[in-house]
């Protein structure tokens, strides 16, 4: 079944890429239309799936999506047209532009944190560039895959857009084919996988992963409005965000005062003990049993290594649920140290100097995003200027991801290639060239046979043109 949707889907490709912008975007409308009407059905789904309320959903699955559809109508007709590009001297008669083209047959292998989300986002953008698209939702998510499949069967045939669900043996069924382009969203290793086998194919990939995202709270920021934002970042979707904070580095001189702040602002969103927080709708569940255990052993492992809790750390097994936890640490071999958190959990880190803080981020694999909370230009200039991220936040975080205008990614292992916008019309398209003859040929006096005149000529074009 695999197979055939994929062969039709390879026959489809050549009429879409010569389809109009006005095809595209009734498609679009289409997907907008139908999430709009099923507001209701896409909170209930991720309800179901990891308790996320209903205000959460709205936030952060179904307004990143209406706002990319909205951008993109606005704005693909322009990134189709031809891009003409300068003329040189030597090629003073021709005209050369670039055309965006689509790629052929996409996969999109999304994951479950933002399942609706991650796999609509996507397709979005392979539709805008004229893509058939086989989307593979994750099966840790099964509602909102199973409403995504509903969604899909409405509106598109399967050898245009099809939804394969499954768990990892149809994704390995998936990444034999040749596929033109990949899109794969989940963990580094699961990437370096989804790498190999696009290898094997020669097939274009992008991979949007993740990685220990540092927060720097240096004294010359505002700790109340920092502590706002991060308790929001760090706690939205329970933890399980690819662009959270994933630890806090922080002047040794405020971490006292700032510690209190952010309890306070814990207190404040979800409840004032660990009861309040357990009966909150708006906190949402580990998404199962897998992932709860791997973060009990973090704050298991965090405690036998001298980690301090600040405030938190229980947890209920049987409900997936574990409450906001602030743990101050300094263990660089721990797994609060060096594993992705994906969760509730909180570290801080001392400083006694920002160089300090630099050379932490430095021994870490580059992360998706830094965030840098401070008024001190000189020393936000020497973070940026030291280290390597996807993204940059500036006494500000997470929001940059639903950015319609920025292009969202990372580097190496926190992802490769770029995704929304027009970032994401490029990287679902191909840059064609093209270069048109003008009806006087001056490159003829360069043709051979050479002689004397023609070689004070190509000795003129190599010094000086």
């Amino acid at each position: 079944m695999i197979e055939e949707i994929f062969n039709k889907q390879n026959q489809l490709k050549n009429k879409l890429r010569l389809s109009s912008s006005k095809e595209r975007i009734a498609k679009l409308n289409n997907i907008l239309n139908w999430i709009l009407n099923n507001r209701a059905n896409i909170k209930t789904a991720l309800q179901k799936d990891f308790r996320k309320s209903g205000e959460e959903t709205d936030i952060t699955e179904i307004y990143p999506l209406v706002s990319e559809i909205r951008n993109v109508k606005k704005n693909l007709r322009k990134w189709m047209k031809p891009n003409f590009v300068k003329r040189s001297i030597i090629y003073l008669t021709h005209s050369a532009f670039v055309k965006y083209e689509s790629k052929g047959v996409v996969l999109i292998i999304s994951t479950w944190n933002y399942p609706f989300l991650l796999s609509i986002g996507p397709l979005i953008s392979a539709i805008a560039a004229g893509n058939p698209a086989i989307i593979k939702p994750s099966e840790i998510s099964p509602n909102t895959s199973e409403l995504i499949s509903k969604m899909i069967l409405e509106l598109f045939p399967n050898k245009e857009i099809a939804v394969v669900q499954g768990d990892k043996a149809v994704s390995t069924e998936l990444l034999k084919l040749p596929f033109d382009h990949i899109f794969f969203t989940g963990s580094t290793e699961i990437g370096k996988i989804v790498a190999k086998a696009a290898s094997e194919n020669l097939s274009d990939y992008t991979l949007e992963l993740g990685g220990k995202s540092p927060v720097i709270v240096e004294k010359s920021a505002s700790l109340k409005s920092t502590a706002e934002k991060i308790v929001w970042g760090k706690y939205l979707n329970k933890g399980q965000t690819c662009v959270a904070p994933d630890y806090i580095l922080i002047d040794k001189d405020i971490r006292n005062s700032f510690t209190e702040l952010l309890v306070n602002n814990i207190k404040k969103y979800y409840g004032n003990n660990h009861q309040e927080v357990e009966t909150n709708l708006n906190y949402a569940r580990i998404i199962n049993e897998k992932h709860h255990s791997r973060l009990v052993e973090i704050i298991e492992n965090t405690k036998q290594n001298d980690g301090q809790i600040l405030y938190g750390g229980k947890y209920d097994s049987e409900n997936y649920f574990i409450e906001p936890t602030i743990i101050l640490t300094n263990c660089e071999g721990c797994k609060i140290s060096e594993e992705e958190i994906f969760g509730p959990i909180l570290p801080i880190v001392e400083y006694t100097n920002l160089d300090e803080a630099i050379q932490w981020i430095n021994k870490r694999n580059p992360p998706l995003s830094i965030y840098i909370f401070s008024n001190n230009k000189i020393g936000i200039d020497k973070v940026i200027n030291s280290t390597h991220s996807g993204g940059i936040g500036l006494n500000e975080l997470v929001i940059h991801f639903s950015h319609p205008h920025l292009p969202f990614g990372g580097v190496r292992h926190s992802g490769i290639g770029r995704s929304h916008g027009f970032a994401g019309f490029k990287e679902f398209s191909y840059e064609r060239s093209f270069i048109k003859a003008g009806k006087l040929n001056f490159l003829k006096i360069i043709y051979p046979p050479y002689n004397n005149r023609k070689r004070k000529i190509v000795d003129f074009f190599v010094k000086y043109l």
